[in-house]
């Protein structure tokens, strides 16, 4: 299985530039119902994420803000709690899974570390549900374990 069979490519996904302020940060992020979203530069280069509560605890540190002053301060001055590691668009399934484990989505760059796209976790999990379901269907596999146990004789 490759990669870019989950793959949600850029032009599909909320994502700020590095040098937006907190006021396009927020109007672009207004109405997403995402805790996390990448940070770019402008030539594609993925650099990190941010938080919904990354924002929350830098305006807390930035005693007196009001949505004017939002206008002035960079995104980019905003401490990150964690970033979300990316993987090259040549990374196997095995490693993708691994990182799919800690993150709820995968950023994936390409050779020169340019951003196109991410991997959500819940896509990763659909199709290797919807893959054990048919295996089960078809007698592949033993059922779940709530089926064998229902259909146990009684002692």
């Amino acid at each position: 299985m490759n990669l870019l069979f989950f793959l949600t490519p850029k032009q599909d996904v909320l994502f700020i530039y590095e040098d937006f302020t907190l006021r396009q940060t927020l109007e672009k992020w207004s109405n997403q119902r995402l805790a996390t979203i990448p940070v770019l530069r402008r030539n594609g280069e993925y650099l990190g994420t941010i938080t919904e509560g990354d924002i929350l605890w830098g305006i807390k540190n930035l005693h007196g803000l009001d949505l004017d002053a939002s206008e002035d301060v960079p995104i980019s001055s905003f401490p990150r709690r964690r970033d979300y590691k990316a993987v090259p668009v040549t990374t196997d399934m095995h490693a993708l899974l691994h990182a799919a484990v800690d993150q709820n989505f995968v950023p994936v760059v390409d050779d020169r570390n340019v951003f196109i796209g991410i991997v959500r976790r819940t896509v990763i999990l659909r199709r290797f549900t919807e893959q054990y379901e048919s295996e089960c269907n078809n007698g592949l596999t033993l059922p779940p374990v709530a089926s064998r146990q229902a259909a146990a004789p009684r002692s």
